[in-house]
């Protein structure tokens, strides 16, 4: 009887780690999804093999004493974080977990630099790569609208139109930079101490929030001068594991600039996976194998989309975009996260738009969490 590799993934309850089980359920590993709260919507999915609830990872020391007994008792061959908190903790203590199974992250050292926008940024500058004007004091800015970004992890973004509206930021949890416009790019890789293992890219079609945010649509491309920035600013760190570093391209003059480091797995997972690069699976391959051969080359222009609350959310916030989402619904050709024979985790997502856009309408953000910059002409 051949043994079933058993993996264990974290923040079941992300679409990202949907697209994650799905595929390496597929594949016939034996899926563990775990997270800190009972409906998510991996839990759902007929690839999900066993389910877990373990401490919230904010708590870091109660979730990884979780970690360590649960992989003490129960045998796991690849522990597979998802999350920016749990992918943080796990880097943080990955030499006590790496007793019980493989973990393929980040040293704590380059998790640090990548999870925190400052050092990012010099990190950049050092290379060569094109960032946007830094303020590093409240006194000195001249040029509105800028942007207040939360020094760790993604999604905490605020834009400034006026000195007025500064008087809430505090320098210590935000970096204010000037404000980038043009459209989002992302290059994706999975490093093995230092060296790529496998790439991808894509560009944003549609998003949510509409001021930047999370892909809602997205299409796979290749750019050499995209790869080039990101497979730099990733060697410079010795990088290890899977990040994604994300860019704009600055409409003025034609240049990428980079906004941050996820470093971790990303939202727009789905897309490279139908593009022809398994990141999760290689990953996985990797940490049980040692090493893999390089996946460099891909399917261009996949196009992908997220309905649920995704596109929703966009379509609500940018009513003009209705047309091109009702169209990309019936063309065959547009690939999304929908799976009829795998259906429970969708009506749960469904479920769970209604809930957000009340929400968001009862709070008033539907629009513009974020604030909107009010551009010059």
């Amino acid at each position: 009887m051949i043994d079933v590799q058993k993996i264990f993934i974290t923040d079941a309850g992300y679409k990202h780690t949907l697209g994650a089980v799905r595929s390496l359920g597929k594949k016939g590993f034996y899926v563990i999804a775990g997270a800190s709260g009972r409906h998510a919507q991996s839990f759902y999915s007929k690839y999900c093999n066993e389910c877990v609830l373990y401490p919230d990872p904010r708590d870091e020391e109660h979730f990884i004493n979780f970690l360590c007994e649960y992989l003490q008792k129960n045998e796991v061959d690849v522990l597979l974080p998802i999350g920016y908190l749990a992918t943080v903790a796990i880097s943080k203590h990955k030499n006590s977990l790496l007793n019980y199974t493989k973990v393929p992250v980040a040293d704590y050292q380059s998790m640090q630099i990548a999870s925190d926008k400052s050092q990012t940024m010099e990190v950049a500058r050092a290379q060569g790569i094109p960032t946007p004007r830094e303020y590093t004091s409240i006194g000195y800015i001249d040029d509105y609208p800028i942007v207040a970004k939360g020094i760790h992890e993604s999604g905490r973004v605020k834009y400034i139109n006026s000195a007025e509206e500064l008087k809430d930021i505090s320098l210590s949890d935000y970096i204010l930079q000037e404000f980038i416009p043009g459209e989002g790019y992302g290059f994706y890789a999975l490093f093995n101490k230092g060296e790529a293992r496998a790439i991808f890219m894509h560009k944003r079609l549609r998003e949510y929030p509409v001021t930047g945010g999370s892909s809602t649509a997205a299409r796979s491309i290749y750019d050499p001068d995209l790869k080039d920035l990101g497979l730099t600013l990733l060697k410079a760190l010795n990088w290890h594991g899977v990040a994604m570093v994300e860019f704009k391209k600055d409409q003025r003059d034609g240049t990428y600039k980079l906004m941050e480091i996820n470093p971790k797995f990303w939202g727009s997972l789905d897309l490279s996976i139908a593009a022809g690069v398994d990141f999760p699976y290689l990953a996985i391959m990797m940490a049980l194998e040692g090493d893999i051969q390089p996946v460099l080359e891909y399917d261009s222009d996949v196009k992908f989309r997220w309905p649920f609350p995704d596109d929703i959310l966009h379509v609500l916030a940018n009513p003009w975009s209705a047309k091109q989402v009702i169209r990309d619904i019936f063309d065959t050709n547009v690939k999304s996260n929908l799976v009829l024979d795998d259906i429970k985790p969708n009506l749960l997502q469904l479920y769970q738009t209604g809930i957000s856009v009340i929400g968001r309408i009862g709070r008033r953000n539907l629009r513009y969490p974020h604030g909107k910059p009010e551009v010059k002409a």
